[in-house]
């Protein structure tokens, strides 16, 4: 006769240890920006214990990472399948439908159910600030500024979400609060490179010039040091997308860049943004034809590293660098277009 086992749960606490192990390793990956370690990991966890919650949430925050949100949206209703009351998960359900997916309405509800179940204010304003970017999204200012009503003032756990309140604050004119809010924030983090961005912007607005470059160039010089998006483009990638940008562009368009010197970058240098230039500006045009002269651009500079910041994968940066081209063409020259 075999002899029982003495410790019967070993194998099941077995399980669960490498199950909490190939979590924390994933999102250890995330933050370091090792997607396909963090893929690995959350497959593993996944393949591991399938009826996981954490698992599937890990899983779908890195597929949306990737810029896959259909199959981010999918195993975030799995993990809430598997718990109706996952929180973290509703939180980033909510994200991905109002970026990409544009279902603004679908957004807000899953926000009010995490109210419904907030017990920290750190879960409150999460949720309240993913209803502020989906009526901001919609266009309705007036709602947004309601959610903004409802935002709890912290302190905050998590840092990150004083300049993200401080940020909707700025978004819709309430410029002191947002001040107060961004000085909370870079008092708790520094580093922080997006409220030494919004802090310049409150103080250009306010004709602070020496102020907000000052800020501007705190938060380029941070973000320069950021670890790249995990899906950047190569640097032969992104300069043939240069190219197919502008060929996609209108002829009349075109025609105003016709030997044009198109010159690439990661963001701005020091010099443009002390002469005014944003350090997040995804392209200048420079060299512009003087009055009364042919309609003409002598050089375009294109800043990759800011470009990537406004997509969610290496397949939209065409589309938004066409886009941007034509915008400010037309801005450029608006009296010549008509």
């Amino acid at each position: 006769m075999a002899e029982s086992d003495p410790n019967p749960t070993t194998p099941i606490l077995g399980a669960m240890d490498q199950l909490s192990a190939h979590l924390d390793r994933g999102w250890d990956l995330i933050e370091r920006g090792d997607l396909a370690g963090a893929v690995l990991s959350a497959e593993q966890g996944v393949e591991l214990d399938p009826q996981s919650p954490e698992a599937h949430n890990l899983l779908g925050y890195v597929r949306a990472t990737e810029g896959q949100a259909r199959e981010a949206l999918e195993q975030y209703q799995q993990a809430l399948a598997l718990d109706e009351n996952f929180v973290e998960a509703m939180l980033n359900a909510a994200e991905v439908l109002i970026h990409p997916l544009h279902d603004f309405e679908g957004a807000v509800r899953m926000a009010e159910d995490v109210l419904d179940l907030a017990q920290s204010s750190d879960e409150v304003a999460d949720a309240l600030l993913l209803q502020f970017d989906a009526r901001m999204h919609e266009g309705d200012e007036t709602a947004a500024r309601n959610v903004v009503k409802r935002m709890p003032k912290g302190p905050f756990d998590a840092s990150r979400l004083d300049f993200m309140v401080a940020r909707a604050h700025f978004e819709i004119g309430m410029f002191d609060d947002a001040r107060a809010q961004l000085e909370t924030a870079l008092a708790k983090d520094a580093t922080n490179a997006d409220g030494h961005y919004y802090m310049g912007l409150i103080h250009e607005a306010a004709g602070q010039h020496g102020e907000a470059v000052t800020r501007f160039l705190n938060a380029r010089e941070i973000d320069l040091h950021t670890v790249e998006v995990p899906w950047s483009a190569t640097a032969e990638e992104f300069e043939a997308m240069v190219r197919a940008a502008v060929e996609a562009l209108p002829e009349a368009l075109q025609s105003l860049i016709q030997s044009t010197m198109v010159l690439v970058g990661d963001m701005p240098g020091m010099e443009l943004v002390a002469d005014g230039v944003d350090p997040r500006a995804g392209l200048v045009l420079d060299g512009l034809s003087a009055d009364g002269e042919a309609p003409r651009v002598g050089r375009v500079f294109i800043y990759k590293r800011n470009l990537e910041r406004l997509g969610n994968r290496a397949e939209d940066l065409q589309t938004e660098l066409s886009t941007l081209l034509s915008e400010e063409l037309k801005a450029t020259f608006p009296t010549q277009l008509q």
